[in-house]
């Protein structure tokens, strides 16, 4: 069973993976260099502008057009992209290619952090970089199933087979903590009782605006109390930087993991990288950089008279003894760092065996658990005694697009599967939400929740009309608006040359209703616009670039909020096809992004096909809150 269950884990994580690559090679392989650099996946004929070192033994190399007047074109390679890097001009096209992470993107120049020196035998070699997916990532998800299913007499073992649900987990007494947050409600300080008292594993279920964070925060500082260390991890960098913007706030020493490149510039004092420059050990490190630097360029010369053919490898080989050297240093150093740290943050997929082999934590505490497949979350377990999974199952799960790993239950996180076995009590739901009108919470509690929300006083009955400077309307003293354009030929149509859907007439209206709201008296930094289709939310951003407007995909506001959310369905068709907005948990994060007023535009008689849009609809007319198009 235990073998089974990993074998396909490990096997869907390939399926994936090539899945990925396809993805990739599609985008780019029917097109010219030049074609595309313009897609904003690659960026051609470049040289490098200057080396340096950074820790880890990581190569530094800023890429540039040869031209140093020349900008870079617009593409997604930006900080924290992982790319290749390639050689350009090779007769038979054998440039290895090397794989390296953007450490700092600027509109002529572009940084990339590499493990290893890209060796080329030409004198004046041009490179190229294309976008990649993250293989580092993936080979520690294929290590950590490995690692869990060959356990034997371990803590890891006992995780695993908890976890599996082939032994129970353990729950002890312990006596009730003081709060060191008193504003903490009743269902969250039982959350963090609760969490304390687990051997093995529990469960934090955090519905929409219930303050999960804020719970895991004061569940942190608790066992920092105790004495005990804590592993922070979450599937985004964004989550981790919320983490630790917060411990650093209630005064917790906490260290950020990861490429600098990927945190937040004014959490960046706080990362290793940052902790261990500043070490008084690092200035020998960086002395050994510095001369492998000078012996790597004496290397590259540009020779008129070709020197013995041996002198180039020779001066190669010194280079890189050297920075073993440094190396070595280095290791040393944040080893002592993170020995020292009580709590340490981190993206699961981030966490590297060679510096924590020798570490282990008492608890991981996985934040946005229910958007992590299942073997990235194995990864923080190799270092932890205890596991607490905090999500929220009926919100965003992993993002998977292998159909055959779909299909395979790849996209169901670990924290869904255990909550699937009703036999084990292991969680607590947070059940008072900080964030909406309880009308705009009403339906999903009763839908996802079973009716178990509350709204807290502090924003139960909130409007827009209550802000200071809006005035008071139809628009600003309600909080719901459902616009019905059934009957109104507001039809949808296909994306040119893509598989996205758009509804033109539809995103007039939705201008229509942002002018609307802005002339109410709100900012644009108050309103956003969600649409499940990509191609309608390109459109509207093109429609409404003059305004400084939040608008995206419901992945992309996933746990962020506003004043007043407008939310475009898209989909009008006489056939009652809902395609993609039959991802119910999806439209649970669209319908809850609103403070104080939410607007929601789609056509009843295509949508109601599904149930879960034909009670959406109901419940918008018990509550006033329907309306015709034909009422604009």
């Amino acid at each position: 069973m235990t073998e089974d269950h990993f074998q396909r884990l490990a096997r869907l994580l390939d399926l994936e993976a090539e899945a990925e690559k396809q993805e990739t090679l599609r985008s780019l392989e029917k097109l010219s260099p030049a074609e595309a650099e313009a897609s904003g996946n690659s960026l051609i004929n470049l040289v490098i502008r200057e080396e340096d070192s950074g820790l880890g033994g990581r190569i530094l190399l800023t890429f540039g057009k040869r031209n140093e007047n020349l900008s870079l074109p617009w593409s997604r390679i930006g900080n924290g992209s992982p790319v290749i890097l390639s050689e350009e001009g090779l007769k038979d096209n054998t440039s290895p290619g090397w794989r390296g992470i953007v450490s700092r993107a600027h509109k002529d120049s572009v940084q990339v952090a590499f493990s290893q020196w890209p060796e080329t035998d030409s004198d004046r070699p041009t490179f190229r970089l294309d976008r990649s997916t993250d293989e580092i990532s993936r080979q520690r998800q294929r290590q950590a199933l490995e690692s869990a299913r060959g356990a034997k007499g371990t803590r890891l073992a006992v995780l695993r087979d908890v976890l599996l649900g082939k032994q129970n987990p353990v729950f002890d007494k312990i006596e009730i903590p003081i709060p060191f947050n008193q504003k903490l409600n009743a269902s969250q300080n039982q959350a963090v009782r609760f969490a304390l008292t687990a051997e093995d594993v529990a469960i934090i279920h955090g519905p929409p605006g219930t303050g999960k964070t804020t719970t895991l925060i004061e569940l942190m500082r608790q066992i920092v109390r105790n004495g005990q260390s804590v592993l922070a991890v979450a599937a985004s960098n964004l989550a981790v930087d919320n983490m630790l913007e917060r411990l650093i706030s209630a005064g917790e020493n906490a260290i950020r993991l990861g490429h600098p490149a990927r945190v937040t510039p004014a959490l960046r004092e706080h990362t290793l990288d940052e902790l261990a420059e500043v070490h008084p050990d690092m200035r020998l490190a960086r002395k050994l950089t510095s001369e492998a630097h000078a012996l790597r360029k004496q290397a590259s010369k540009f020779f008129r008279i070709k020197p013995d053919p041996t002198m180039r490898q020779s001066l190669r080989q010194e280079a890189k003894q050297l920075l073993n050297e440094a190396r070595q240093i280095e290791d040393a150093v944040t080893e002592r760092i993170i020995s020292n740290a009580k709590i340490i943050c981190a993206t699961a997929t981030g966490l590297d065996d060679e510096v924590f082999k020798k570490r282990r934590f008492d608890w991981c505490i996985m934040d946005e658990a229910s958007q992590s497949v299942e073997p990235s979350a194995w990864i923080p377990l190799q270092y932890a005694n205890r596991l607490v999974l905090a999500g929220d199952h009926y919100q965003l799960p992993p993002t998977v697009i292998s159909p055959e790993a779909i299909r395979g239950g790849f996209n169901i996180s670990l924290m869904e599967r255990l909550l699937e076995n009703p036999k084990t009590d292991i969680s607590r739901l947070l059940n008072v939400q900080y964030r909406m009108h309880q009308d705009i919470m009403n339906f999903s509690s009763d839908v996802f929740y079973e009716g178990s929300l509350q709204a807290d006083e502090t924003v139960r009955t909130a409007l827009l009309s209550d802000l200071p400077q809006v005035l008071n309307t139809p628009l600003t003293n309600s909080p719901i608006h459902f616009i019905d354009t059934a009957g109104a030929s507001y039809d949808e149509e296909q994306e040119p040359d893509g598989d996205s859907k758009l509804n033109p007439l539809e995103a007039e209206l939705v201008i229509k209703k942002v002018h609307e709201l802005l002339s109410c008296g709100l900012t644009s930094d108050q309103i956003a616009i969600i649409s499940p289709y990509s191609a309608q939310v390109k459109y509207l951003r093109e429609k409404l670039k003059s305004l400084d407007l939040e608008i995206d995909s419901v992945d992309g506001f996933q746990g962020r909020e506003k004043e007043a959310v407008i939310v475009s369905l898209v989909r009008s068709n006489r056939e009652g096809e809902v395609g993609f907005l039959a991802d119910t948990r999806r439209m649970n994060v669209a319908l809850t992004r609103a403070r104080r007023k939410l607007i929601v535009i789609g056509d009843s008689a295509t949508i109601t096909s599904h149930g879960f849009y034909q009670r959406m609809v109901e419940y918008f007319e018990s509550i006033g809150a329907y309306h015709s198009v034909w009422e604009e």
